[in-house]
């Protein structure tokens, strides 16, 4: 009577996280619940809460299920990111980008300025603080905005996927990994290479009339604003060291959090300023998803889920990159991320596994406009400067370049 109780309790919890499970992760891919307020970080907090709540996991599952090394990276990594923008160091790269004299070459200019900033710093972040000026810049010049707006956001997710800092699920996945940041980037950035020239070869054929031209652009004149000089080389020094600590191997998130801690000691900018610039609702995302899925996984991902899983043979390059590419679409990267982690913890080769998902969750955001945060920062802040980024308009170069830069990526691997 007893075990068929303990059958019965265990049934209803493996209920109750997959009905949790899919709720949260339905609001987090369409990015609010209908007819109320609740955000994806919102669903996110409520989805663990209830796992807490009808007995999926006890309080203390749940806070040693939270990756606090993630969390505390990022937090880290939104610091410094935050003072390199306050110093105007994004307003400097981008009028180094601007003194091209051809359009393709500003292209190119925009293009390699993003990605190489994305491939260290928060992509998500460096759209923020540079959507405004490639904007302010192409307009002055009297350029259509949109090709130049795509290559922001397309090499901000390809230059990401170089490095365990370049985006959240990187972080992620270095954490859950423990792939070396060294050796992450030497398998990585060849792929971030080749991609971010193919997204250049792409937009300049798509929109040829733009690029294929002899026409120079006018003389330019740099975007005003003024430079906060010593917070800049404080900024940068900070940054280069925290780079060369983190290929040295030291702990990522020891790296970051320290790094950041140490910039706020300053008299030129407020705490307060760069404690707006914190993404206080991604912080909370990331930590109700881990809740969430550490809930499937004790309710439902069993060894004998995970034996059947292994019958559809996930650990083939082909199918492991495509189911990545799909659920990343579905439900965004990180949550993609965080579903095929006891898949690819249980498989023969996890490190290799974890840098394929690494990859394809990372170029698949360039398939649609909606494919990435990075993506929607660009459409958003354009739309507020009247600038308008149609599906359709970012769709017919980001579908070519996510399937061509993740075939690459998978014959890389």
């Amino acid at each position: 009577m007893q075990s068929a109780a303990q059958f019965t309790l265990d049934h209803a919890k493996a209920v109750a996280a997959i009905a949790l499970f899919l709720a949260t992760y339905l609001v987090i891919a369409i990015g609010k619940l209908p007819y109320y307020q609740l955000d994806r970080a919102g669903a996110a907090l409520l989805g663990a809460s209830l796992m807490v709540a009808v007995g999926v996991m006890t309080l203390d599952q749940a806070y040693r299920a939270i990756d606090f090394d993630t969390l505390t990276l990022l937090l880290g990594m939104m610091i410094v990111v935050a003072n390199l923008r306050l110093s105007g160091f994004f307003r400097l790269a981008s009028n180094f980008a601007a003194r091209a004299q051809r359009p393709l070459v500003l292209l190119l200019a925009i293009v390699f300025v993003a990605g190489a900033l994305s491939a260290f710093l928060v992509n998500d972040a460096v759209c923020l603080a540079m959507t405004p000026l490639i904007l302010d810049l192409v307009t002055r010049l009297k350029r259509d905005p949109v090709p130049y707006l795509l290559a922001l956001a397309m090499a901000s997710n390809v230059g990401s996927v170089a490095t365990l800092t370049g985006n959240p699920q990187n972080m992620i996945i270095g954490s859950l990994s423990h792939i070396p940041y060294g050796a992450f980037a030497a398998a990585l950035w060849p792929v971030a290479a080749v991609g971010l020239l193919l997204t250049a070869a792409l937009i300049a054929v798509v929109y040829w009339r733009e690029f294929l031209t002899r026409e120079k652009l006018p003389r330019f004149e740099p975007l005003p604003g003024r430079a906060h000089k010593f917070l800049m080389f404080k900024a940068v020094v900070v940054t280069v060291a925290m780079m060369i600590l983190f290929f040295a191997g030291q702990p990522v998130a020891k790296v970051a959090i320290v790094g950041g801690a140490l910039l706020l000691l300053t008299r030129r900018v407020k705490a307060e300023r760069i404690y707006r610039e914190i993404d206080g609702p991604l912080l909370l995302m990331f930590a109700g998803l881990f809740v969430v899925v550490a809930g499937l996984e004790a309710a439902v991902v069993t060894p004998d889920v995970i034996a059947t899983a292994a019958r559809f043979n996930l650990e083939a390059t082909p199918v492991l990159v495509t189911v990545t590419a799909v659920l990343s679409n579905l439900v965004s990267n990180v949550p993609a991320v965080l579903v095929l982690k006891p898949f690819v913890a249980a498989s023969d080769d996890p490190r290799r596994a974890w840098l394929i998902v690494a990859m394809a969750s990372t170029l698949a955001g360039n398939f649609t406009l909606i494919g990435s945060v990075a993506n929607l920062i660009v459409a958003q802040r354009a739309r507020s400067e009247g600038v308008i980024i149609g599906f359709w308009s970012y769709f017919k170069v980001g579908a070519p370049l996510t399937v061509l830069t993740i075939l690459f990526g998978a014959w890389m691997l």
